[in-house]
């Protein structure tokens, strides 16, 4: 079965995958050349899409698993940040010398989320501290430990370990991955509170932004750093900044002269251009730092 999804202007897949791909070993996905396939839990079935461009559109099929449209589009368009026009925030880099470049560069790049909650909160906790390429191989350990999977068309696939799962497990489980000790605390605390039901993605949306810090700062192991990555990766908020990060400080560093740790009134003063759009300029100065540097008085 093939499902299409006409995507808006300003969106380009190729520039999607290739901040999907990154070199990095993400288990929860695999690109392709001019495609990318991930495994859903569907109606509690395990379903493998593949997404493709055909002409103008996208291009969903359904490998396995259970052909529900609906569902299947919805996460797509989720994922994929599909449905948001991006003219209003390219008007706002252009007015940005040193900035304006990336509405050529990275044109039609989206946010690329989360869309399940629980997955993005324990990346956020797995990845704390450490460098990506060794927070993707604890992923992968985690997932291909404790998550779903699926072989098709001789790969695996998998789905993330579920809160349910997680909740069941003892620290001693994760420390021969090399996972610390505070670290599996924290994930296994996360799957408890989701499996009480003192969090879900519903309640979030239910809260204004200010509200759902809040709430997640309340659990051990989040901070405000992951609270903003979880919010702006899973509900897309875009009002969201990752404080304390170093990847947004470097790239800001070597576009914009700001210092290696800006405070919080230079960072405020740099964001507020970018007002409702603040995650969106957070993903692009990710993106920044993945090719050589712009001049510093890029005009």
């Amino acid at each position: 079965m093939i499902y299409k999804i006409k995507p808006p202007p300003n969106f380009s897949f190729q520039e999607c995958l290739w901040f999907l791909d990154r070199n990095y070993d993400d288990c929860l996905h695999e690109v392709r050349p001019n495609a990318v396939r991930k495994l859903l839990a569907i109606q509690g079935v395990p379903t493998l899409i593949e997404i493709s461009e055909e002409g103008e559109n996208l291009q969903i099929s359904i490998l396995t698993g259970i052909l529900d449209r609906e569902m299947i589009i919805d996460f797509v368009k989720e994922w994929f940040d599909i449905e948001r026009d991006l003219k209003d925030f390219y008007e706002l880099l252009r007015q940005d010398s040193s900035l304006s470049y990336m509405t050529s560069e990275y044109k039609g790049l989206r946010l690329l989320g989360i869309p399940d909650l629980f997955e993005a909160l324990c990346w956020s906790i797995i990845g704390q501290q450490i460098n990506l390429s060794f927070a993707y191989k604890l992923k992968r350990r985690f997932t291909e430990n404790f998550g779903t999977k699926l072989h098709f068309d001789n790969c695996d696939y998998y789905l993330f370990p579920s809160p349910e799962l997680v909740a069941n497990l003892k620290v001693e489980d994760l420390l021969p991955m090399q996972f610390s000790n505070r670290k599996a605390e924290y994930l296994i605390e996360i799957a408890r509170q989701f499996v009480d039901g003192n969090i879900s993605k519903t309640q979030l949306a239910e809260l204004n932004t200010s509200e759902a810090i809040k709430k997640l700062t309340q659990i051990r192991g989040i901070g405000e750093w992951t609270a903003n990555y979880t919010l702006m990766k899973s509900l897309k908020r875009l009002e969201c900044i990752t404080y304390g990060d170093v990847g947004l400080y470097n790239a800001l560093h070597h576009l914009k002269n700001f210092p290696k740790r800006p405070n919080r009134e230079e960072l405020a003063s740099f964001f507020a251009h970018y007002k409702n759009w603040e995650a969106y300029m957070v993903f692009y100065l990710w993106r920044s730092l993945a090719v050589p540097q712009k001049a510093k008085n890029n005009v």
